[in-house]
Protein backbone atom coordinates (compact mmCIF):
# COMPACT_ATOMS: atom_id res chain seq x y z
CA UNK A 1 0.00 0.00 0.00
CA UNK A 2 1.09 3.57 -0.59
CA UNK A 3 1.76 5.49 2.60
CA UNK A 4 2.34 8.99 3.97
CA UNK A 5 4.58 9.81 6.90
CA UNK A 6 3.94 12.97 8.90
CA UNK A 7 6.04 14.62 11.58
CA UNK A 8 3.47 16.56 13.58
CA UNK A 9 3.40 19.79 15.54
CA UNK A 10 4.06 21.97 12.51
CA UNK A 11 1.71 24.94 12.39
CA UNK A 12 0.14 25.09 8.93
CA UNK A 13 0.22 28.49 7.30
CA UNK A 14 -0.07 29.91 3.80
CA UNK A 15 -2.48 29.63 0.88
CA UNK A 16 -3.99 26.52 -0.68
CA UNK A 17 -6.17 26.36 -3.79
CA UNK A 18 -9.09 23.94 -3.89
CA UNK A 19 -9.68 21.79 -6.95
CA UNK A 20 -12.88 20.79 -8.71
CA UNK A 21 -15.57 19.00 -6.77
CA UNK A 22 -15.19 15.20 -6.88
CA UNK A 23 -18.90 14.64 -6.30
CA UNK A 24 -19.71 16.88 -9.27
CA UNK A 25 -16.99 15.74 -11.63
CA UNK A 26 -17.88 12.04 -11.61
CA UNK A 27 -21.60 12.35 -12.53
CA UNK A 28 -20.67 15.10 -15.00
CA UNK A 29 -18.27 12.74 -16.75
CA UNK A 30 -21.10 10.20 -16.98
CA UNK A 31 -23.40 12.96 -18.27
CA UNK A 32 -21.11 13.69 -21.22
CA UNK A 33 -22.25 10.35 -22.70
CA UNK A 34 -25.77 11.73 -23.06
CA UNK A 35 -24.61 14.40 -25.51
CA UNK A 36 -23.83 14.13 -29.22
CA UNK A 37 -20.49 15.44 -30.38
CA UNK A 38 -17.89 16.68 -27.92
CA UNK A 39 -18.30 17.91 -24.35
CA UNK A 40 -15.57 19.75 -22.49
CA UNK A 41 -15.28 19.81 -18.71
CA UNK A 42 -13.03 22.38 -17.04
CA UNK A 43 -11.70 22.39 -13.46
CA UNK A 44 -11.79 18.58 -13.30
CA UNK A 45 -9.88 17.31 -10.24
CA UNK A 46 -6.73 15.27 -10.85
CA UNK A 47 -7.77 12.27 -8.77
CA UNK A 48 -7.79 8.50 -9.21
CA UNK A 49 -11.58 8.23 -9.63
CA UNK A 50 -11.45 10.55 -12.64
CA UNK A 51 -8.76 8.37 -14.21
CA UNK A 52 -10.95 5.31 -13.60
CA UNK A 53 -13.95 6.99 -15.21
CA UNK A 54 -11.85 7.85 -18.25
CA UNK A 55 -11.01 4.17 -18.62
CA UNK A 56 -14.70 3.28 -18.43
CA UNK A 57 -15.60 5.82 -21.12
CA UNK A 58 -12.88 4.52 -23.40
CA UNK A 59 -14.06 0.92 -22.86
CA UNK A 60 -17.49 2.05 -24.11
CA UNK A 61 -16.01 3.48 -27.30
CA UNK A 62 -15.91 7.16 -26.29
CA UNK A 63 -12.71 9.16 -26.60
CA UNK A 64 -11.67 10.97 -23.44
CA UNK A 65 -8.83 13.45 -23.99
CA UNK A 66 -7.25 14.52 -20.70
CA UNK A 67 -5.21 17.68 -20.16
CA UNK A 68 -3.85 17.29 -16.60
CA UNK A 69 -2.09 20.65 -16.60
CA UNK A 70 -5.34 22.58 -16.97
CA UNK A 71 -7.69 19.98 -15.47
CA UNK A 72 -9.59 19.73 -18.76
CA UNK A 73 -11.42 16.66 -20.02
CA UNK A 74 -12.88 16.53 -23.54
CA UNK A 75 -15.21 13.63 -24.31
CA UNK A 76 -16.14 12.61 -27.87
CA UNK A 77 -19.12 10.25 -28.11
CA UNK A 78 -19.21 9.50 -31.85
CA UNK A 79 -18.22 5.83 -31.41
CA UNK A 80 -20.04 5.26 -28.11
CA UNK A 81 -21.72 1.84 -27.75
CA UNK A 82 -23.78 0.24 -24.92
CA UNK A 83 -21.26 -2.42 -23.87
CA UNK A 84 -21.22 -4.07 -20.46
CA UNK A 85 -18.88 -2.13 -18.16
CA UNK A 86 -15.86 -3.96 -16.75
CA UNK A 87 -16.37 -5.37 -13.25
CA UNK A 88 -12.89 -4.21 -12.24
CA UNK A 89 -13.57 -0.61 -13.25
CA UNK A 90 -17.16 -0.34 -12.04
CA UNK A 91 -16.39 -1.67 -8.57
CA UNK A 92 -13.47 0.70 -8.05
CA UNK A 93 -15.88 3.51 -7.10
CA UNK A 94 -19.46 4.32 -6.23
CA UNK A 95 -20.17 6.78 -9.04
CA UNK A 96 -20.08 4.13 -11.77
CA UNK A 97 -23.80 3.58 -11.14
CA UNK A 98 -24.65 6.83 -12.93
CA UNK A 99 -23.95 4.97 -16.18
CA UNK A 100 -27.09 2.91 -15.58
CA UNK A 101 -29.43 5.83 -16.26
CA UNK A 102 -27.16 7.41 -18.87
CA UNK A 103 -26.80 4.35 -21.12
CA UNK A 104 -30.46 3.44 -20.60
CA UNK A 105 -31.57 6.91 -21.72
CA UNK A 106 -29.17 6.98 -24.66
CA UNK A 107 -29.45 3.40 -25.97
CA UNK A 108 -32.37 1.76 -24.18
CA UNK A 109 -30.11 -0.71 -22.41
CA UNK A 110 -27.46 -0.74 -19.70
CA UNK A 111 -25.41 -3.45 -17.97
CA UNK A 112 -23.38 -2.12 -15.05
CA UNK A 113 -21.81 -4.17 -12.23
CA UNK A 114 -22.99 -3.17 -8.77
CA UNK A 115 -20.76 -0.29 -7.68
CA UNK A 116 -17.96 -0.34 -5.15
CA UNK A 117 -16.59 2.70 -3.32
CA UNK A 118 -15.96 3.46 0.33
CA UNK A 119 -17.23 0.99 2.92
CA UNK A 120 -19.14 3.38 5.17
CA UNK A 121 -22.35 1.43 5.71
CA UNK A 122 -25.43 0.42 3.76
CA UNK A 123 -25.74 2.30 0.45
CA UNK A 124 -28.68 0.68 -1.36
CA UNK A 125 -29.69 1.40 -4.96
CA UNK A 126 -33.40 0.77 -4.43
CA UNK A 127 -34.37 4.42 -5.02
CA UNK A 128 -32.46 4.38 -8.32
CA UNK A 129 -34.37 1.28 -9.41
CA UNK A 130 -37.69 2.69 -8.21
CA UNK A 131 -37.21 5.89 -10.21
CA UNK A 132 -36.02 4.21 -13.40
CA UNK A 133 -38.93 1.77 -13.19
CA UNK A 134 -41.34 4.69 -12.91
CA UNK A 135 -39.80 6.07 -16.12
CA UNK A 136 -40.79 2.84 -17.87
CA UNK A 137 -37.64 0.75 -17.57
CA UNK A 138 -37.31 -2.87 -16.58
CA UNK A 139 -34.49 -2.98 -14.02
CA UNK A 140 -33.06 -6.00 -12.25
CA UNK A 141 -29.88 -7.47 -10.77
CA UNK A 142 -28.43 -10.51 -12.48
CA UNK A 143 -25.48 -12.14 -10.67
CA UNK A 144 -24.08 -8.83 -9.51
CA UNK A 145 -24.87 -6.91 -12.70
CA UNK A 146 -27.46 -4.13 -12.74
CA UNK A 147 -29.40 -4.55 -15.98
CA UNK A 148 -31.93 -2.12 -17.41
CA UNK A 149 -34.02 -2.19 -20.60
CA UNK A 150 -36.54 0.22 -22.12
CA UNK A 151 -37.66 1.47 -25.49
CA UNK A 152 -37.82 5.20 -24.78
CA UNK A 153 -38.15 6.35 -21.22
CA UNK A 154 -41.29 8.33 -20.44
CA UNK A 155 -41.77 11.13 -17.94
CA UNK A 156 -43.34 10.36 -14.58
CA UNK A 157 -43.86 11.78 -11.11
CA UNK A 158 -41.42 10.17 -8.66
CA UNK A 159 -41.30 10.56 -4.90
CA UNK A 160 -38.01 9.50 -3.33
CA UNK A 161 -38.59 7.68 -0.05
CA UNK A 162 -35.31 9.03 1.34
CA UNK A 163 -33.28 12.09 0.37
CA UNK A 164 -30.64 10.56 -1.90
CA UNK A 165 -28.04 12.53 -3.84
CA UNK A 166 -27.22 9.57 -6.04
CA UNK A 167 -30.81 8.78 -6.92
CA UNK A 168 -31.62 12.45 -7.56
CA UNK A 169 -28.73 12.79 -10.01
CA UNK A 170 -29.45 9.40 -11.59
CA UNK A 171 -33.02 10.42 -12.39
CA UNK A 172 -32.03 13.85 -13.72
CA UNK A 173 -29.64 12.13 -16.13
CA UNK A 174 -32.14 9.50 -17.24
CA UNK A 175 -35.10 11.87 -17.55
CA UNK A 176 -33.18 14.40 -19.65
CA UNK A 177 -33.79 12.27 -22.78
CA UNK A 178 -37.17 10.83 -21.72
CA UNK A 179 -40.38 11.70 -23.54
CA UNK A 180 -42.47 14.18 -21.59
CA UNK A 181 -42.07 15.76 -18.17
CA UNK A 182 -40.59 14.14 -15.09
CA UNK A 183 -41.16 15.52 -11.60
CA UNK A 184 -38.89 14.30 -8.79
CA UNK A 185 -40.04 15.06 -5.24
CA UNK A 186 -38.08 14.90 -1.98
CA UNK A 187 -34.88 15.60 -3.91
CA UNK A 188 -31.39 16.12 -2.56
CA UNK A 189 -30.40 19.80 -2.67
CA UNK A 190 -26.59 19.53 -2.75
CA UNK A 191 -24.65 21.94 -4.97
CA UNK A 192 -23.42 19.09 -7.16
CA UNK A 193 -27.05 18.28 -8.00
CA UNK A 194 -27.32 21.84 -9.28
CA UNK A 195 -24.02 21.47 -11.15
CA UNK A 196 -25.29 18.41 -13.03
CA UNK A 197 -28.57 20.18 -13.86
CA UNK A 198 -26.61 23.16 -15.19
CA UNK A 199 -24.62 20.86 -17.47
CA UNK A 200 -27.79 19.29 -18.86
CA UNK A 201 -29.27 22.73 -19.50
CA UNK A 202 -26.07 23.91 -21.20
CA UNK A 203 -26.36 20.85 -23.48
CA UNK A 204 -29.88 21.87 -24.53
CA UNK A 205 -31.92 20.13 -21.84
CA UNK A 206 -34.62 21.57 -19.59
CA UNK A 207 -34.14 21.06 -15.85
CA UNK A 208 -35.74 23.43 -13.33
CA UNK A 209 -35.82 23.43 -9.55
CA UNK A 210 -32.38 21.95 -8.88
CA UNK A 211 -31.34 23.03 -5.39
CA UNK A 212 -34.90 22.65 -4.09
CA UNK A 213 -36.80 19.54 -3.01
CA UNK A 214 -38.76 19.35 -6.27
CA UNK A 215 -37.10 19.12 -9.68
CA UNK A 216 -38.84 19.06 -13.07
CA UNK A 217 -37.20 17.79 -16.22
CA UNK A 218 -38.69 18.28 -19.68
CA UNK A 219 -37.16 15.55 -21.82
CA UNK A 220 -35.60 16.43 -25.16
CA UNK A 221 -34.77 14.36 -28.22
CA UNK A 222 -31.10 15.29 -28.30
CA UNK A 223 -28.40 16.90 -26.21
CA UNK A 224 -25.32 18.54 -27.72
CA UNK A 225 -21.99 18.62 -25.94
CA UNK A 226 -21.34 21.87 -24.02
CA UNK A 227 -18.37 23.46 -22.27
CA UNK A 228 -18.86 23.35 -18.50
CA UNK A 229 -16.69 24.14 -15.48
CA UNK A 230 -16.91 21.88 -12.43
CA UNK A 231 -17.67 23.77 -9.19
CA UNK A 232 -15.07 23.82 -6.43
CA UNK A 233 -14.85 21.03 -3.86
CA UNK A 234 -16.45 21.98 -0.57
CA UNK A 235 -15.13 18.90 1.25
CA UNK A 236 -11.55 19.54 0.21
CA UNK A 237 -11.99 23.16 1.31
CA UNK A 238 -13.43 22.06 4.65
CA UNK A 239 -10.56 19.64 5.19
CA UNK A 240 -7.96 22.41 4.82
CA UNK A 241 -10.02 24.69 7.05
CA UNK A 242 -10.14 22.07 9.79
CA UNK A 243 -6.42 21.35 9.37
CA UNK A 244 -5.74 25.00 10.21
CA UNK A 245 -7.56 24.64 13.52
CA UNK A 246 -6.00 21.23 14.25
CA UNK A 247 -2.50 22.72 13.96
CA UNK A 248 -3.33 26.15 15.42
CA UNK A 249 -2.43 27.57 12.04
CA UNK A 250 -3.38 30.31 9.61
CA UNK A 251 -4.59 29.04 6.23
CA UNK A 252 -6.21 30.91 3.34
CA UNK A 253 -8.33 28.55 1.23
CA UNK A 254 -8.89 29.85 -2.31
CA UNK A 255 -11.31 28.84 -5.10
CA UNK A 256 -14.07 28.04 -2.64
CA UNK A 257 -17.74 29.05 -2.61
CA UNK A 258 -18.24 30.19 1.02
CA UNK A 259 -21.98 29.48 1.04
CA UNK A 260 -21.23 25.83 0.25
CA UNK A 261 -19.18 25.48 3.46
CA UNK A 262 -21.45 27.51 5.75
CA UNK A 263 -22.07 24.64 8.24
CA UNK A 264 -18.34 23.91 8.48
CA UNK A 265 -17.59 27.59 9.05
CA UNK A 266 -20.22 27.73 11.78
CA UNK A 267 -18.76 24.74 13.63
CA UNK A 268 -15.20 25.99 13.34
CA UNK A 269 -16.26 29.29 14.88
CA UNK A 270 -17.99 27.42 17.70
CA UNK A 271 -14.74 25.54 18.26
CA UNK A 272 -12.84 28.80 18.65
CA UNK A 273 -11.39 29.52 15.21
CA UNK A 274 -11.41 32.94 13.59
CA UNK A 275 -12.95 32.55 10.13
CA UNK A 276 -12.81 35.33 7.54
CA UNK A 277 -14.94 34.93 4.41
CA UNK A 278 -14.02 36.48 1.06
CA UNK A 279 -15.73 36.39 -2.29
CA UNK A 280 -14.11 33.10 -3.31
CA UNK A 281 -11.94 32.36 -0.28
CA UNK A 282 -12.07 31.48 3.40
CA UNK A 283 -9.26 32.17 5.88
CA UNK A 284 -9.06 30.20 9.13
CA UNK A 285 -6.87 31.43 11.98
CA UNK A 286 -6.33 29.59 15.25
CA UNK A 287 -4.02 30.35 18.17
CA UNK A 288 -5.23 27.88 20.77
CA UNK A 289 -6.62 24.44 21.37
CA UNK A 290 -10.14 23.98 19.93
CA UNK A 291 -13.19 23.93 22.18
CA UNK A 292 -15.51 20.91 22.41
CA UNK A 293 -18.68 21.16 20.30
CA UNK A 294 -21.67 19.06 19.18
CA UNK A 295 -21.98 18.05 15.51
CA UNK A 296 -24.77 16.25 13.67
CA UNK A 297 -24.59 15.34 9.99
CA UNK A 298 -27.61 16.13 7.82
CA UNK A 299 -28.42 16.41 4.11
CA UNK A 300 -27.46 19.76 2.55
CA UNK A 301 -27.59 22.47 3.79
CA UNK A 302 -26.75 20.66 7.04
CA UNK A 303 -23.28 19.57 8.16
CA UNK A 304 -21.94 17.24 5.44
CA UNK A 305 -21.32 13.59 6.19
CA UNK A 306 -18.15 13.73 4.06
CA UNK A 307 -16.65 16.21 6.53
CA UNK A 308 -17.62 14.28 9.65
CA UNK A 309 -14.50 12.11 9.88
CA UNK A 310 -12.18 15.11 9.67
CA UNK A 311 -14.20 17.03 12.27
CA UNK A 312 -14.14 14.03 14.62
CA UNK A 313 -10.34 13.83 14.30
CA UNK A 314 -10.07 17.55 15.03
CA UNK A 315 -12.19 17.20 18.17
CA UNK A 316 -9.97 14.48 19.67
CA UNK A 317 -7.75 17.31 20.93
CA UNK A 318 -10.52 19.73 21.90
CA UNK A 319 -10.91 21.01 25.43
CA UNK A 320 -13.87 19.08 26.85
CA UNK A 321 -16.19 16.37 25.54
CA UNK A 322 -17.64 16.57 22.04
CA UNK A 323 -20.56 14.64 20.57
CA UNK A 324 -20.62 13.75 16.87
CA UNK A 325 -23.76 12.12 15.45
CA UNK A 326 -23.76 10.50 12.01
CA UNK A 327 -27.30 10.28 10.59
CA UNK A 328 -26.62 9.29 6.99
CA UNK A 329 -24.38 6.19 7.09
CA UNK A 330 -24.28 3.45 9.68
CA UNK A 331 -20.57 2.54 9.57
CA UNK A 332 -18.77 5.85 9.26
CA UNK A 333 -16.87 5.60 12.56
CA UNK A 334 -14.68 2.69 11.44
CA UNK A 335 -11.62 4.93 11.78
CA UNK A 336 -12.22 5.39 15.54
CA UNK A 337 -9.98 2.42 16.35
CA UNK A 338 -7.18 3.98 14.29
CA UNK A 339 -7.46 7.27 16.18
CA UNK A 340 -7.30 5.26 19.40
CA UNK A 341 -3.83 4.07 18.32
CA UNK A 342 -2.82 7.73 18.47
CA UNK A 343 -4.17 8.21 21.98
CA UNK A 344 -7.65 9.46 21.19
CA UNK A 345 -10.32 8.85 23.83
CA UNK A 346 -13.61 8.21 22.13
CA UNK A 347 -16.37 5.66 22.19
CA UNK A 348 -19.10 5.01 19.69
CA UNK A 349 -22.63 4.62 21.00
CA UNK A 350 -24.89 3.69 18.11
CA UNK A 351 -24.55 6.52 15.63
CA UNK A 352 -22.91 8.95 18.06
CA UNK A 353 -19.23 9.25 18.90
CA UNK A 354 -18.45 10.63 22.35
CA UNK A 355 -15.04 12.29 22.06
CA UNK A 356 -13.15 13.19 25.23
CA UNK A 357 -10.49 15.64 24.15
CA UNK A 358 -6.85 15.04 25.11
CA UNK A 359 -4.02 17.55 25.26
CA UNK A 360 -2.40 16.02 22.18
CA UNK A 361 -2.27 12.86 20.12
CA UNK A 362 0.96 10.97 19.48
CA UNK A 363 2.25 9.54 16.23
CA UNK A 364 1.51 5.92 15.32
CA UNK A 365 1.05 3.69 12.27
CA UNK A 366 -2.60 3.86 11.13
CA UNK A 367 -4.67 2.51 8.25
CA UNK A 368 -6.97 4.54 5.98
CA UNK A 369 -10.12 2.60 5.13
CA UNK A 370 -11.84 5.19 2.92
CA UNK A 371 -11.28 8.65 1.46
CA UNK A 372 -12.53 10.75 4.35
CA UNK A 373 -11.22 8.48 7.12
CA UNK A 374 -7.80 8.77 5.48
CA UNK A 375 -8.08 12.54 5.41
CA UNK A 376 -9.05 12.48 9.10
CA UNK A 377 -5.97 10.42 10.02
CA UNK A 378 -3.72 12.81 8.09
CA UNK A 379 -5.32 15.74 9.91
CA UNK A 380 -4.75 13.96 13.25
CA UNK A 381 -1.14 13.29 12.33
CA UNK A 382 -0.50 16.93 11.48
CA UNK A 383 -1.24 17.94 15.07
CA UNK A 384 0.23 14.89 16.81
CA UNK A 385 3.50 14.61 18.70
CA UNK A 386 6.05 12.53 16.78
CA UNK A 387 5.71 10.62 13.52
CA UNK A 388 2.51 9.19 12.07
CA UNK A 389 2.42 6.78 9.14
CA UNK A 390 -0.87 6.62 7.24
CA UNK A 391 -1.15 3.44 5.17
CA UNK A 392 -3.66 3.06 2.35
CA UNK A 393 -2.92 6.48 0.88
CA UNK A 394 -4.48 5.32 -2.39
CA UNK A 395 -7.89 5.70 -0.71
CA UNK A 396 -7.24 9.36 0.04
CA UNK A 397 -5.93 10.05 -3.46
CA UNK A 398 -9.32 9.01 -4.85
CA UNK A 399 -10.68 12.30 -3.52
CA UNK A 400 -7.84 14.80 -3.02
CA UNK A 401 -5.70 16.15 -5.85
CA UNK A 402 -2.03 17.11 -5.40
CA UNK A 403 -2.26 16.16 -1.74
CA UNK A 404 1.50 16.03 -1.11
CA UNK A 405 2.22 19.34 -2.86
CA UNK A 406 -0.54 21.15 -1.01
CA UNK A 407 0.57 19.84 2.39
CA UNK A 408 4.18 20.80 1.71
CA UNK A 409 3.05 24.23 0.50
CA UNK A 410 1.40 24.82 3.88
CA UNK A 411 4.54 23.88 5.80
CA UNK A 412 3.74 20.28 6.74
CA UNK A 413 6.65 17.88 7.31
CA UNK A 414 5.51 14.93 5.22
CA UNK A 415 6.81 12.32 2.84
CA UNK A 416 4.94 10.03 0.44
CA UNK A 417 5.97 6.46 -0.43
CA UNK A 418 4.59 4.36 -3.28
CA UNK A 419 3.44 0.74 -3.01
CA UNK A 420 7.00 -0.48 -3.40
CA UNK A 421 8.15 1.65 -0.47
CA UNK A 422 10.02 4.16 -2.64
CA UNK A 423 9.82 7.82 -1.65
CA UNK A 424 8.06 9.87 -4.33
CA UNK A 425 7.63 13.57 -4.98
Amino acid sequence: MAKLTIRGEHRLHGTVRVGGRKNSALPLIAATLLADGSSRLENVPRIHDVATYREILQSLGARADWDPVHGRLTVHTGALAPREVSYHLATAMRASYYLLGVLLARFGQADIPLPGGDKIGQRPVDQHFKGLSALGAEVWIDRGIMRARANRLRGATIYLDVVSVGATIQLILAASLAKGTTTIQNCAREPHVVDVANFINAAGGHVVGAGTDTIRIEGVDRLVGPIHSVISDDIEAGTWMMAALATQGDVLVENVIPTHVTPIIAKLREAGAEVLEGGDSVRVISRERPRAITVKTLPYPGFPTDAQSQMTALLTCAAGTSYVTETLYDDRFRFASELARMGARMRVEGRTAVVEGVESLYGAPVQATDIRAGAALILAGLGAVGETTVYGLEHVERGYEHLEQKLLGLGADIRVYDRQGTAVG
